[in-house]
């Protein structure tokens, strides 16, 4: 049975003294080296700031006998070599200025002598332009000569030795590489210039090869899948740039083991850039899965601070609301292109299903997306959210003339395959009666052939069979008609007759206080009431019904955390939803092959077409190769 541990009693005074350099470093040593990834991470840091183009790391029982680290970059001069290993001594940084634009990734200048004061190092290293390389031993200071062409090698042994009660926390060497391996994989995917590889135990366990594009990387250091299923970011908004790849929903994990962002090359995990990035997929991700993304945030040096965390994976940025606003708009963006249309043929742009009805410019924010949605749902009939097709002279067809028999096992068409109808006086000839476009340039999912159980469309195109489902793309083209219409439009207030108060926390009352400027845009005024009592006087027209108290709640939490809130938006976005998902046509309903290619064609010209408001796809492609497969073509 373990001891109680005893404590000082409050009493009991300790003189204030200073603390001897041992306990100073073993402190710095803690901040640094959690574990043998650690390590890794500090030496690739400067390695990479020294200009290295190939790095090589070795490693022993994952990182804990032994973590060699050699580069090719310009080294370092013999009289630095014992500076190096002093407590906050760098050549990164010289002054306050400095520190305020750092634009290295390290600069504290603890590294080594933490690591030094916790296990055995020793550097190897020749300057650039010198006759010779010199060796370094980190415990007795001996400098001697040896043979090394330009570049550094620095060697860590038996890491822990000094504080053995900290080794035994230690995972195993398998656990121990896995982060290793992940600390290069980081870096990799920042520096895709420059080549890096890792042996442990004397064998090649990864290598990654200098590319001159950054897909490249991506595609070696994570896959070629992560790539074919991602899109491209590049967007400048203000001060900020954000490049990289975004996945597409599809593509998205019950975890969140590939999502990778990185500022000025650095890589971070930061709540506000997480937020947004959540964010921007929250109209196109199903339920709690994780998105996958490499992304990039350039930024001046100046409005960022990296000196907030020992390990320098957290930052603070100065302005991040606009950090939010930069990240969540360019994701945005990139997942918005329709992935099915990326080139619907502008010379016949596809007849819209719905009349175009603008926006008033003196209407409340929501009026005019209830009066639209009552205009296009009329009395209940799907005719109205279609436009007319039928010429006064195209003949009736028989409905029931193609419902498939119950004694038929294998099923019928829908529809004949020789049915064409024929143009008419304001009536195009039918899309169904053009050839199929070869290369899906015109139309991207083919010629609708037939309706599956009132639910499916099937169209061909040239890489196969698409199947649609009718009602889930319907209704993200409702959604997206309907934004587009509300879009730029400002967020009206509701002023509530009485002010709804509430009990507010001293975070709650500072957040309320300091985005007294940001909380109008949102449609909301919150002001004081008590020095701890919050009022909501005014929220947006769109959720007058709704429970002031919480939204007010919800709002003031994400801005204290975030920086920046996406409550209003996302509430109104759920009442828009709600007003697509019943405006949109149901399952069950007949369609004519007009009105199935007309869905076609406005699925690929819509934004975020390929999944529902709710995260679902809207459609799939089976190609011939897989249609092949079912039958055991060829074999």
């Amino acid at each position: 049975m373990s001891a109680i541990p005893t404590f000082p009693s409050p009493t009991e005074r300790r003189p204030i003294r200073e603390l001897p350099d041992e306990l100073i470093s073993q402190i710095a040593a803690g901040e640094v080296v959690e574990r043998p990834a650690s390590v890794v991470r500090e030496l690739l840091d400067n390695a990479l700031d020294a200009g290295a183009r190939q790095v090589t790391v070795r490693l022993a029982s994952g990182g804990v006998r032994l973590i060699s680290v050699e580069d090719d970059g310009m080294g370092i001069p013999r009289e630095e070599l014992t500076v190096a290993l002093r407590r906050h001594a760098t050549s990164k940084i010289a002054s306050l200025n400095d520190l305020e634009t750092v634009g290295t990734m390290g600069f504290r200048g603890e590294a080594l002598a933490a690591i030094n004061a916790i296990a055995e190092l020793s550097i190897l290293s020749r300057f650039a332009g010198a006759d010779t390389a010199f060796a370094l031993d980190g415990r007795t200071g001996e400098l001697r000569p040896v043979a090394r062409s330009t570049g550094t090698t620095v060697e860590v042994r038996e890491l822990f030795f000094a504080t053995p009660a900290r080794r035994k926390f230690l995972k195993t060497d398998a656990t121990e590489l896995a982060h290793c391996i992940e600390a290069v994989r980081r870096h990799a995917l920042a520096r895709p210039e420059v080549g890096f590889s890792i042996w442990h135990d004397g064998k090649l366990v990864e290598q990654w090869r200098a590319a001159d594009i950054r897909e490249q990387r991506l595609a070696d250091a994570l896959s070629d899948e992560f790539v074919a299923q991602s899109v491209a970011v590049d967007r400048v908004g203000g001060p900020v740039r954000v490049v990289g790849r975004a996945g597409i929903p599809d593509a998205a994990r019950s975890r969140g083991d590939q999502q990778f962002f990185y500022v000025n090359g650095r890589f971070v995990r930061d709540k506000v850039l997480s937020h947004a990035v959540r964010s921007a997929y929250e109209d196109v991700l199903h339920g709690h899965r994780q998105p996958i993304y490499a992304l990039y945030l350039e930024i001046d040096p100046s409005r960022v601070d990296v000196n907030v965390h020992p390990t320098k994976i957290e930052v603070r940025f100065r302005d991040g609301r606009e950090i939010h606003q930069a990240v969540r708009h360019a994701i945005e963006d990139a997942l918005a292109a329709p992935r099915a249309g990326d080139a619907v043929a502008a010379s016949s742009p596809p007849q819209p299903f719905f009349k175009q009805t603008p926006l008033p410019p003196n209407a409340s924010w929501a009026q005019p997306a209830i009066n639209f949605v009552a205009q296009e749902r009329g009395a209940g009939d799907f005719e109205a959210l279609w436009p007319q097709q039928r010429a006064d002279n195209e003949p009736q067809r028989n409905e029931t003339a193609f419902e498939q028999p119950s004694n038929w096992p294998l099923g019928g068409s829908t529809a004949p395959l020789a049915f064409r109808p024929p143009a008419g006086p304001g009536l195009p000839a039918s899309p169904a009666a053009a050839p199929i476009a070869t290369n899906d340039e015109a139309w991207p999912l083919g010629r609708a052939l037939a309706q599956l159980q009132g639910i499916y469309i099937l169209a061909e195109n040239s890489q196969g069979l698409v199947v649609v489902d009718m009602h889930a793309a319907h209704e993200r083209i409702v959604y997206e008609r309907l934004k587009t219409q509300l879009d730029g439009a400002a967020i009206t207030s509701q002023p509530l007759l009485i002010p709804a108060t509430f009990a507010a926390t001293p975070q709650e009352v500072a957040t309320a206080e300091a985005c007294a400027a940001v909380l109008p845009t949102l449609g909301l005024e919150i002001t004081p009431f008590s020095p701890r009592t919050l009022a909501v006087r005014a929220v947006p027209g769109t959720l007058a019904d709704g429970d002031p108290v919480e939204l007010a709640r919800s709002v003031l939490a994400e801005l204290g955390q975030h920086d920046a809130s996406t409550v209003v938006q996302r509430a109104q976005n759920e009442l828009l939803s709600t007003m697509a998902c019943h405006g949109a046509v149901r399952a069950n309903r007949k369609l004519t092959i007009d009105e199935m290619n007309a869905l076609l064609r406005q699925m690929e010209a819509t934004e975020r077409s390929d999944q529902c408001n709710h995260g679902r796809p809207t459609w799939r492609q089976l190609s011939i190769r897989e249609l092949d497969s079912l039958f055991m073509r060829g074999r």
